[in-house]
């Protein structure tokens, strides 16, 4: 091989070496960039502040639409003992999980069932109002819950008024009132949202077996995980 020929043999190694190093060091700072994005849609507002604990619910008048077509207000839904409400959606992972976790979902006809026996009820409100267009319109909410097959009543609230009013911030989060509509328990609604069997702190449900019995609610504030609310 000449010299010439060796010379830009080597320099075109050289040039490909460069292009491949180049290409994996901006594939990181992609994925870095996206797992920002990601991470950042997941962090509850900071300008948004959920009602405290022992503070009356707003809106218990509020009337939103049912998957089934009829309308409801928080108070229509309230069972002897209070009133279990889920901020949730169609779309976030850790509603409806992902290949890597649960998510929450799976729990919720258990919680239902949970509820009926401590005579509190339970409702599923979708705030989602940016992503109407984009998998959690009422028509995704019906569909969804048929495919789910919730036993819960799944509702549409509009513009995210009542997650505006609770200061509700991500899906999910829980709110549980008691028979005067005052909150008693705010958060999540266990320790695992990536697998039900690993679940070591109930924390949803010992606040909802407290307050059936009338007594104090040990952690009645815990931290509530997952995505964002789209709001407009």
């Amino acid at each position: 091989m000449s010299k010439i020929l060796r010379y830009h043999f080597e320099l075109s190694i050289l040039y490909s070496f460069k292009f491949v190093k180049n290409y994996i060091k901006m594939k990181k700072i992609f994925s870095l960039f996206i797992m920002g994005l990601f991470l950042m849609s997941l962090t509850p507002n900071p300008k948004i502040e959920s009602i405290k604990i022992g503070a009356k619910a707003p809106l218990t008048d509020y009337n939103m639409r049912e998957v089934s077509g009829n309308e409801f207000s928080l108070n229509d839904l309230k069972q002897k003992n209070g009133l279990l409400v889920i901020f949730s959606c169609n779309t976030c992972p850790f509603v409806i999980g992902n290949k890597s976790m649960d998510g929450w979902e799976n729990r919720y006809n258990d919680l239902y069932e949970f509820c009926k026996k401590q005579e509190i009820g339970m409702v599923l409100v979708n705030s989602n109002e940016a992503k109407r267009n984009m998998g959690d319109s009422y028509a995704d909410m019906q569909k969804h819950s048929t495919n789910e097959k919730y036993d819960s009543p799944y509702l549409l609230d509009k513009n995210h008024q009542l997650a505006d009013a609770f200061g509700a911030s991500t899906t999910p989060h829980v709110f549980l009132l008691n028979n005067t509509m005052n909150l008693v328990y705010k958060g999540a609604i266990d320790d695992n949202c990536g697998s039900k069997k690993e679940v070591k702190e109930e924390w949803l449900k010992d606040a909802l077996e407290s307050l059936a019995k009338g007594e104090e609610i040990k952690n009645p504030e815990t931290r509530n995980t997952g995505c964002s609310i789209k709001r407009i």
